[in-house]
């Protein structure tokens, strides 16, 4: 069933991301960062009581760590998404999105400690296939010897870390609770969700010195990015709870092939031999992850 959800996440926010992009351009950073929880939040509240009716409320049990992982999850994706944003105003969108794919390595790492999943011998190499391959069609290797100039490389890692910490926090907090795991992600990512529009909302007002400032700017692309991104949301969440982060960020880099496809079919844009090398790349992790599933 994971494999299912994260593909629907994948398809959900490669869509949103382009939408972002356009609204970071026309109502700034911080607008768009705050979109997607602020007008994600009440879609999340009607999954959530779908659930809770469905499969049965959670509960919070004594000495709980919940409070404190969501809300590292909350910060870090926050951090992760504004580092994304700044990719693209660098002006190496391929480059710097490809790069936060780390986040999928970077999330097996950070995982290793803190979750009790483990990973098999095929499922790192089908991690390691998927990064190398992000990396294969992002860098031009007549530009490598500078690339750690590109601000879009420190940018682009700094979100893929983000992201990474994200999964782990997430996964972790949704285990924190008792009772369905389905509707603890629900819960997990509501509790996220509130908590980034508390604090994304009140610098947007204090910034602007208006308290309506959240709601005045482009109201229709925002609320396409909050729906998308609850959308994503859902099933990214609903992902770590049910199997190792690593493994569903894996697999939701087949977002990348996405990408490709609709830059030749959609825009005419030319796909480099090098590019569909790497797509070869990710398509074969994906294969060796969900095998290393089964």
């Amino acid at each position: 069933m994971w494999v299912f959800i994260t593909l629907f996440a994948a398809a959900c926010q490669s869509v949103r991301t382009a939408h972002q992009n356009s609204l970071a351009h026309e109502s700034g950073f911080l607008h768009a960062t705050m979109s997607r929880s602020l007008y994600g939040l009440p879609l999340v509240t009607l999954y959530l009581l779908i659930c809770a009716f469905l499969l049965g409320w959670v509960s919070l049990p004594a000495g709980s760590i919940f409070f404190i992982t969501a809300s590292i999850c909350a910060l870090a994706q926050i951090f992760a998404t504004y580092l994304m944003l700044r990719v693209f105003q660098s002006g190496s969108f391929a480059l710097g999105t490809l790069l936060a794919k780390t986040e999928a390595v970077l999330a097996a790492l950070i995982g290793l400690p803190l979750l009790n999943y483990a990973l098999t011998t095929m499922a790192w190499w089908g991690i390691a296939f998927g990064v190398f391959g992000a990396l294969v069609m992002s860098l031009k290797w007549k530009n490598l010897k500078q690339v750690h100039k590109d601000s879009s490389l420190m940018f682009g890692l700094g979100s893929g870390l983000c992201f990474a910490i994200t999964s782990v926090m997430a996964s972790m907090a949704s285990h924190s609770l008792e009772g369905s795991i389905i509707t603890s992600a629900g819960v997990t990512l509501w509790y996220v969700l509130a908590l980034q529009s508390v604090i994304l909302c009140g610098l947007q007002v204090v910034k602007s010195r208006d308290v309506l400032a959240p709601f005045r700017k482009n109201r229709a692309l925002s609320l396409k990015v909050g729906v998308l991104s609850s959308l994503g949301s859902i099933g990214w969440f609903t992902g770590f709870a049910l199997v190792n982060p690593a493994m569903v960020k894996t697999l939701g880099q087949l977002e990348i092939l996405g990408t490709l496809y609709y830059s030749k079919y959609r825009f005419s844009e030319n796909i480099t031999a090098q590019q569909w090398f790497g797509g070869s790349m990710i398509v074969v992790s994906v294969l060796l992850v969900t095998a290393a599933t089964i």
